[in-house]
């Protein structure tokens, strides 16, 4: 497995998630991946987006590892998603239905498994700003 859990690429961010309000945007797509969301479910600030969209019936998107985020965000209580298998314990225990699919809305949560289901994963994101 090696070159598995390194870092690719890096990119300079316009804003920092303490700095981003849910009301100038339209929805909010959480990355992918161990590393990312290991790191954004750290951030608080990105924990408080996460909740502020939700809270504002705003998509929120999440696939493969992102579902961690929303465990640590406290927003994962009682609701049905998906995930990449290796975080399904996490799900549970934070009190999610969690359904093996291709992708899974929830009111404004859209949840899928892994990179194979992204064509699925981007028409429900697709469809949900339509």
């Amino acid at each position: 497995m090696e070159g598995d859990w390194e870092k690719k690429d890096s990119f300079t961010p316009d804003a920092k998630t303490a700095d981003v309000k849910a009301e100038d945007f339209d929805a909010l797509l959480l990355p992918g991946g161990t590393l990312n969301a290991d790191a954004m479910r750290m951030d608080e600030g990105a924990r408080k987006l996460v909740k502020a969209f939700l809270d504002a019936g705003k998509p929120v998107a999440a696939i493969c590892h992102a579902p961690w985020i929303l465990v640590d965000a406290g927003v994962a209580e009682g609701r049905k998603l998906t995930s990449f298998t290796s975080i399904v314990p996490d799900l549970k225990n934070a009190g999610a239905n969690w359904v093996d699919e291709e992708v899974v809305v929830d009111g404004s949560l859209i949840t899928s498994r892994n990179p194979g289901d992204l064509d699925a994963f981007n028409a429900k994101l697709i469809e949900k700003l339509s």
